[in-house]
């Protein structure tokens, strides 16, 4: 349980990552994530990916320079501009279902507009998932100057769009629904350099 906990990793760029473990028995025809990110980067960086043998940018949340997050399903992006940061924690919620091809993002509580990505899709199950790094092989092919540094909590996958309260709840960490992947209940391994603390401030 990582309440109140998040990962710091503390170097710059970095090779360390932080490897998920979820229960998948099935293709993702719709999904949710949200995470929470602190970073003073301005460089491009990978929060989230999600690799098959298939296709390594299956899921990706990716944030190539500030005011901007890239939101990747089957190796395809839609680009979503956000106010640029003043120096706190960014909240992000990316939603995707696959009978409408529809994208959705949340940042800090609010949606933006939504955008087709990838209709008919089917995100696959035998998947790595891993924080920190962006994925270029099944479970590796990092380039580190697209690493995360900075401080990650409240990580959550799940296989359901969130409805809209749902979204808001979890910006405000209030109780959520299952997940595949959850904060309170994470499974996780550590490579390299990224230690678990405690949140400094709400």
């Amino acid at each position: 349980d990582l309440y109140r906990k998040v990962f710091v990793f503390r170097k710059d760029p970095s090779d360390a990552y932080v490897l998920l473990k979820a229960r998948l028995e099935q293709p993702l025809q719709n999904f949710t994530v949200c995470l929470r990110s602190y970073s003073d980067l301005t460089r491009p960086y990978s929060l989230f990916s999600y690799a098959t043998k298939a296709q390594d940018n299956e899921i990706l949340l990716f944030k190539p320079k500030p005011g901007e997050y890239r939101f990747y399903v089957g190796g395809k992006f839609v680009t979503f501009r956000v106010p640029e940061g003043h120096g706190d924690w960014e909240h992000v919620c990316a939603g995707w279902e696959s009978g409408t091809g529809i994208a959705e993002f949340w940042f800090n509580g609010k949606p933006w507009p939504r955008k087709g990505l990838q209709r008919g899709y089917a995100v696959g199950a035998e998947a790595i998932i891993i924080l920190g790094q962006e994925q270029d092989a099944f479970g590796g092919g990092f380039d580190h100057y697209n690493s995360f540094s900075g401080e990650l909590a409240d990580v959550y996958l799940w296989d359901v769009g969130l409805s809209p309260a749902k979204m808001r709840a979890s910006y405000l960490s209030l109780n959520l629904p299952p997940a595949l992947l959850a904060w309170k209940s994470l499974s996780y391994e550590v490579k390299g350099d990224v230690v678990v603390k405690s949140r400094l401030r709400e």
